[in-house]
């Protein structure tokens, strides 16, 4: 387990909602939103499934080395496009924390800034790990260079 979410089971849900924000609100509007709602599923679902999550805002950087579609210079969704990523024991802890009463009105309240709706995908883990400590990663490089077909 590569300790991201810490103690995540490889069994675990993760879910991820993409937001884009209508024209009039900005980021400080997303994460004083989102703030309030983490804050709340970590305060009621803590011990009823969720193990973590994280919010990332597009930065508008487009990788055109990782990219095979075109060369753009820069995402046109730059500071309007995030990803809410949670973790979660299973599907079934996820679905009850959004019929919480507590969690409901501040969902509600995300809901407002995103101009296309939600849609919530639920994936299963594939595969999760860090990077090598530099020793490891010399080793790595050895192994391979020795013993690499």
């Amino acid at each position: 387990m590569s300790g991201f979410i810490p103690d995540f089971p490889n069994d675990g849900v993760i879910t991820v909602n993409r937001v884009i924000l209508k024209p009039e609100y900005d980021t400080d509007d997303l994460q004083e939103r989102v703030a309030v709602l983490c804050e709340n599923v970590k305060t009621y679902h803590s011990d009823s499934g969720f193990y973590g999550g994280i919010v990332m805002l597009n930065s508008g950087a487009v990788s055109n080395e990782g990219s095979t579609v075109g060369q753009a210079v820069e995402s046109p969704l730059k500071e309007r496009e995030a990803l809410i990523v949670t973790f979660w024991r299973s599907f079934e802890d996820h679905e009850l924390s959004h019929k919480s009463d507590t969690f409901q009105p501040l969902f509600a309240e995300v809901l407002q800034l995103c101009e296309n709706g939600n849609e919530e995908i639920a994936y299963e883990q594939l595969w999760s790990g860090k990077a090598y400590s530099a020793e490891d990663a010399r080793a790595a490089r050895h192994a391979k260079e020795a013993y690499a077909a």
